[in-house]
């Protein structure tokens, strides 16, 4: 989970001298930023390097990521008026710089056995910075137009669902071996709401996707209590933090699916013992079996010890048989 960031130093020397979205618009730079890792760290798939939020700039969003802020968006949603701007263009097109970062990266994998994984934000979680205009602790009033104006917002997931479908599709064209659909703030729906509001449009996307043949994973922070409509959407893999136990988790979304997760990332500022301890505790509850993806339940803090990280992917490699 966001293996490229600022707890590596390669990466801090990057950005000391490059934006996010600067790095982003470089294919050279993004496809280094995303082989750090792998030659760091020793992980068993690369990510590629970009941002949930990138394909909204074509779409005609103003889109700025403040120092100490995160991103600001300058031209909120917040009407339908709004919505009707936005516009959907083909991803070859309008991202075309996060494609030629796939293709350098897989010729920079090729013949050593690691996988590319491709990815995109989820439409509720888009819609909700597109809405706040930047981060969010309640999302009022993405709920305001969600629960006001349900045309506005259908449209406006629709037009989301377009772009994420066409934008993932295109990575998997351009050499990603996977895709991960991230509804990181999911979690803040009642399962009511996440039925009626979300699940048809995340279902659109997993189904366009179908197709291709990739392994598709959804995941979401917060989402104990709608794990089995995540389930429901279709995809491959469902991702899990670790606010529920991994074997109970398993049980709501279903034998079927493959299951990713759940360290809590803090625990990588734990003594060594502790956690080898929490590592062995998530690979007790996978229980050996097949389709558990051993990941965090969420992204690396920036202030997070490297080798806590080595150590983690070490100890996960000693502890288990990799199923390919």
């Amino acid at each position: 989970m966001r293996q490229a960031g600022r707890y590596l130093p390669e990466y801090r020397a990057i950005r000391a001298r490059h934006g996010l979205l600067d790095i982003c618009a470089r294919p050279e730079l993004a496809a280094e930023v995303t082989l750090q890792p792998i030659e760091r760290l020793g992980v068993d798939a690369a990510i590629i390097f970009a941002d949930i939020l990138l394909p909204l700039v074509p779409m005609g969003v103003d889109l700025e990521f403040a120092a100490g802020e995160g991103p600001v968006i300058h031209n909120p949603v917040r009407t339908a008026a709004d919505v009707e701007r936005l516009v959907v263009r083909p991803a070859e097109e309008a991202l075309r710089q996060v494609l030629e970062a796939i293709a350098l990266v897989r010729r920079a994998l090729d013949g050593r056995g690691v996988p590319l994984i491709g990815f995109a934000g989820a439409p509720f979680t888009v819609a909700s910075y597109l809405v706040e205009g930047g981060s969010s602790r309640h999302y009022r009033r993405t709920k305001e137009l969600m629960y006001g104006d349900p045309a506005a917002w259908a449209a406006l997931m629709e037009k989301l669902a377009a772009m994420t479908a066409g934008y993932l599709a295109a990575q998997v064209r351009a050499g990603a071996q996977a895709v991960q659909l991230f509804d990181s703030w999911a979690g803040a729906l009642s399962p009511r709401d996440y039925r009626e509001h979300v699940l048809p449009w995340v279902r659109r996307i997993v189904a366009a996707l179908a197709p291709l043949g990739v392994p598709v994973i959804l995941f979401g922070t917060g989402t104990a209590g709608i794990l089995p409509l995540l389930a429901e959407a279709g995809a491959d893999v469902v991702g899990v933090d670790w606010r529920i136990g991994l074997d109970d988790a398993w049980e709501r979304v279903g034998p079927e699916h493959a299951v990713q997760g759940n360290l809590d990332p803090l625990v990588l500022f734990a003594p060594a013992e502790e956690i080898e301890r929490q590592v062995r505790a998530v690979l007790a509850e996978a229980a050996g079996r097949p389709g558990h993806v051993f990941n965090l339940g969420h992204g690396i803090l920036p202030e997070t010890p490297v080798d806590s990280v080595r150590r983690v992917v070490e100890l996960v490699h000693e502890l288990t048989v990799r199923h390919t």
